[in-house]
């Protein structure tokens, strides 16, 4: 079997698990799971094999939630979307263990997961400067996002470009308590700059549906 894996000081890398599809191997190679490797080639370039044991498992936490489930999933389909192999994101790679450590804990993950889009566009060059409007310096009244800059804009300071600009959702501000359905709303801001940033102008090919169906149901079940 060959499996994709994400690690600290190599990036997301590939390899080959011999009896990777045996009654005793396949239970440990489910998504989520970490594992401790051990990988071996002739040579650097070549796809090469790992040996593994398992250090923690995390699939079955996830079923036990649909929205964890389709969340995991997401983060885990971007990370394969974006990633180019064998570069090191060692930022990204903590948040993405904390993030996927969260599956247990339904009423935090939501929100977890956008810190962690946010995150991953900033891991990739394209972070959110929400600090302070980028045509006065204004701390206040920040309600838009400059498509091109990922910078926050004022209402003052929008004018004329108003039209123009992103809104800037609360949930990606830290202010107060955030909904379900705040957040979903501010997974449509960082997947604006996923779509046209990474996915457009770095990858060529559209977000994985995983994330999609994740928002989906993250909106439907704030509805509930």
């Amino acid at each position: 079997m060959i499996i994709d894996v994400f690690t600290p000081e190599r990036g997301r890398h590939a390899g080959v698990v011999r009896g990777g599809a045996s009654r005793k191997v396949a239970p440990i190679l489910q998504p989520g799971a970490q594992l401790d490797l051990v990988w071996r080639a002739r040579l650097e370039d070549h796809l090469g094999s790992f040996t593994v044991e398992l250090q923690r498992s995390r699939a079955a936490i996830a079923m036990q939630h649909r929205t964890m489930l389709a969340g995991m999933n997401a983060a885990l389909a971007l990370l394969a979307f974006v990633l180019p192999e064998r570069e090191a994101h060692p930022n990204l790679y903590t948040h993405t263990q904390n993030l996927l450590d969260l599956l247990d804990q339904p009423e935090l993950w939501p929100l977890a997961y956008l810190q962690w889009e946010t995150a991953l566009l900033e891991d990739l060059g394209y972070g959110l400067d929400l600090s302070a409007c980028a045509v006065t310096g204004s701390t206040d009244n920040l309600i838009y996002i400059s498509p091109k800059s990922g910078r926050a804009v004022s209402a003052e300071g929008a004018g004329a470009w108003a039209d123009r600009l992103l809104p800037l959702p609360a949930a990606l501000k830290g202010e107060g308590t955030t909904s379900d359905a705040e957040i979903a709303d501010a997974l449509g801001a960082t997947g604006y700059f996923l779509e046209h940033k990474l996915a457009a102008e770095q990858v060529g090919k559209p977000l994985p549906q995983a994330r999609a169906r994740f928002i989906d149901l993250l909106a439907r079940v704030a509805l509930t």
